[in-house]
């Protein structure tokens, strides 16, 4: 394609060179004159060509090994790393905000619902609340009755500190007895060749596996005292069917046979989302 669109502007010259010469000539051309020339254009033409399809590959190599119009593989692989290297640290700076705009708090908001609970739970509920340093109500109140009888008589002052403390005049309340804890129990185990037992698998969140006998008739309450026996208590946990799962409804008014069981049936010990 090189050498034809190179041939063009030459073919172009030898025309025109033909016409100028046959007009600047006095009389016409003889086919002697005609076949001369036309082998020296034939000749001209087959010298250009060659020198052309020569000199062509030299000059587009030096062209494309230009240093000013080529980039080194090195400097191209440079660049891609750095540009890999910024889209990571963006990529981590996003994924580090948002850990600690939203997974911490809600991680942090769960474990406070959870220790609230848990201290309702087993009564220590002095341990939600902030507290006061020893002494501190003690300096406050002397704070106070300084201010207070600063212009005093040194009789009405030996008359104030002979005044007994309030805990000494009035009556102790006594404090109110705790509660006692509720003792779980179950009902008795009936065999498995009575009518109406169906045998219950409770899976916990551990992995192990407890297994047990109920009557149908049982009221659906006796899983959630099953659970608690074993060591999860209802407050933090739920029990649920497998597939599909299926959380169970367990009230005093319904039965086993009321919820589903009525066959050997697996469960599931799930724990709450509290939040």
């Amino acid at each position: 394609m090189a050498s034809v669109g190179c041939r063009t502007p030459i073919i172009g010259l030898f025309v025109i060179s033909c016409v100028i010469l046959l007009v600047s000539r006095n009389h016409p051309l003889g086919l002697k004159d005609i076949a001369f020339w036309g082998g020296r254009f034939i000749l001209f033409l087959a010298l250009a060509t060659l020198a052309i399809s020569i000199l062509t590959p030299y000059f587009s190599s030096f062209w494309l090994t230009s240093p000013s119009l080529t980039v080194p593989r090195e400097e191209v692989d440079r660049q891609q790393e750095l540009v890999r290297k910024l889209q990571q640290e963006d990529l981590s700076k996003k994924a580090n905000k948002y850990s600690e705009d939203v997974l911490r708090p809600r991680e942090a908001e769960k474990l406070k619902k959870l220790e609230e609970k848990f201290y309702r739970m087993t009564g220590q509920t002095w341990k939600l609340t902030e507290g006061q340093r020893l002494g501190e109500a003690d300096s406050s109140e002397d704070n106070v009755d300084s201010e207070d009888f600063g212009v005093e008589t040194a009789n009405e002052n030996a008359i104030r500190k002979r005044k007994l403390p309030e805990h000494v005049t009035k009556p102790i309340v006594k404090a109110e007895q705790p509660q006692a804890k509720k003792v779980i129990s179950l009902p008795e185990e009936p065999s498995e060749q009575e009518v109406g037992v169906v045998t219950i698998a409770l899976r916990c969140p551990s992995g192990r596996v407890y297994k047990r006998r109920f009557y149908k008739s049982h009221t659906s309450l006796v899983l959630v005292d099953w659970m608690m026996k074993i060591g999860y208590h209802s407050a933090f946990y739920t029990i649920c069917t497998p597939i599909p799962k299926r959380y169970l409804d367990l009230r005093k008014d319904l039965t086993l046979e009321n919820i589903g069981i009525s066959t050997h049936t697996l469960l599931n010990v799930e724990e709450k989302d509290v939040l």
